[in-house]
C-alpha cells in the first residue's frame, strides 16, 4: 500500500538534484555575492553515482512515484546526464522524466536527451530583454543561447515549458513581453512568485509580485480562460490565453499557498531526502545506499519519512525561523 503523510498527501513526484553547481548566479537562487569564486561546492566523492540515484528512484517507485524530475544547480553540467536518463527510463512505474534547466547548454544536449527517454524540459527564462536577462542571471549570459536551446528541444520533440520568476523592481516589466512571445511560439509559460527559499537570496516580501497583480498585467492585453487542474498536486493555477493553444500558469507559493496538495519528495545531489522545498534539514540516505542496506530497508526508510511528514511551510510563513537549505542544493 502506498503511503500518505500526516495530511493525507500521497507521494507522486521525485525531484532529483544531480549537482549543486550552476553556470548562472541568479539573484533569487545563487546570488554572485554569496556564491563567489571561493564558494565550496560538494566534493565529487560525496555526490551520488548514477547507480545510486537509479536505485533510490526504483525504491521510490514502489511507494507511488511515477514522475522523476532532474534538477540542480544546472543539471546539464553533470557529465553523462543522458546516460542517467536512459537508466531511469528502465525503472518500472516511472512514466514521466522531466528536466529543469537554464537552457544555455540545451542546444548541445537536446538530441541525446530525447533519445535517452527524456519527456519534457522546463526552461528558466526570466526576461527577453537582453540587459534585464544579463542582470538577472548574474553572469551576463545571452538570452539568445537559451532561445536556441528551446528551439533545439522542440526540434527533437521534447515538451517545453517556460518558468519565469518575477521580482518587483527587477523584471515585472517582462510579464507582457513574455506572454506575447509564448503566444507566438505556442509555449506554456509559468510565472512564479519570488520565494524565500534558502538564506542567501535576500528575500523581501515587498519584492513579491503577487499572483493577482500578475493577472492584472495580463488582462490588460489578453483574455484568460481558467483551466481545471489536470492532476492532483498541480502547483500552478492555469489559464488559456485568448482561446488559443497557449497556456499561462502562476505558481503563487507566497500569496496563495498550495501546501495541502504537495506530493513531492526531493533528493539532493549528496543523497539527502527533503520533504519540503523550505526544509532546513534533510535525511541522509547515502550511508544506506553505500552500506549493506537492501532495498527493503531503503523502502521502509522512505515510507517512514513520508508517513511522518507534516510540512506546510508556505501556510505557516513567518511563524518559523529555522534556517533553510539553498534552492541550488536541493533542486527547487
Amino acid at each position: 500500500m502506498n503511503p500518505t503523510d500526516r495530511l493525507q498527501r500521497p507521494l507522486h513526484d521525485l525531484r532529483i538534484s544531480v549537482t549543486d553547481r550552476c553556470n548562472f548566479r541568479c539573484r533569487y537562487c545563487m546570488p554572485a555575492e554569496e556564491f563567489g569564486a571561493d564558494h565550496a561546492f560538494l566534493p565529487r566523492e560525496e555526490i551520488l553515482t548514477f547507480e545510486e540515484i537509479v536505485r533510490l528512484t526504483r525504491v521510490a517507485s514502489r511507494l507511488g512515484v511515477t514522475k522523476a524530475r532532474l534538477t540542480g544547480g544546472e543539471p546539464l553540467l553533470r557529465r553523462g546526464l543522458d546516460d542517467l536518463i536512459a537508466m531511469i527510463a528502465t525503472v518500472p512505474g516511472i512514466e514521466d522524466i522531466a528536466l529543469t534547466t537554464n537552457g544555455t547548454l540545451l542546444a548541445h544536449h537536446a538530441e541525446a536527451l530525447a533519445l535517452a527517454g527524456l519527456s519534457r524540459v522546463t526552461v528558466s527564462l526570466d526576461a527577453l530583454n537582453p540587459d534585464t536577462f544579463g542582470r538577472m542571471n548574474g553572469v551576463g549570459a545571452k538570452v539568445e543561447r537559451v532561445l536556441s536551446g528551446i528551439t533545439a528541444a522542440r526540434t527533437f520533440d521534447l515538451g517545453v515549458k517556460i518558468n519565469c520568476v518575477i521580482q518587483k523592481g527587477v523584471n515585472e516589466q517582462e510579464i507582457l513581453p513574455l506572454a506575447r512571445w509564448a503566444a507566438t511560439e505556442q509555449l506554456s509559460l509559468r510565472f512564479i512568485e519570488f520565494m524565500d527559499v534558502g538564506e542567501t537570496n535576500h528575500w523581501d516580501a515587498r519584492q513579491v509580485v503577487p499572483a493577482d497583480e500578475i493577472l492584472t498585467h495580463l488582462r490588460t492585453e489578453f483574455r484568460l480562460e481558467p483551466l481545471q487542474p489536470t492532476q492532483a498536486g498541480e502547483t500552478a493555477r492555469r489559464w488559456r490565453l485568448d482561446n488559443g493553444p497557449t497556456e499561462i500558469g502562476i505558481i503563487a507559493s507566497v500569496s496563495q499557498p498550495f501546501c495541502r496538495a504537495c506530493n513531492r519528495l526531493r533528493l539532493s545531489a549528496d543523497g539527502r531526502i527533503y520533504t519540503c522545498l523550505f526544509a532546513s534539514q534533510g535525511h541522509d540516505l547515502r550511508p544506506l545506499l553505500r552500506g549493506a542496506a537492501d532495498d527493503n530497508l531503503l523502502e521502509a526508510t522512505l515510507r517512514g519519512l513520508w508517513s511522518a511528514r507534516d510540512d506546510r511551510y508556505s501556510e505557516l510563513r513567518g511563524q518559523t525561523h529555522a534556517p533553510k537549505a539553498e534552492m541550488s542544493y536541493l533542486g527547487g
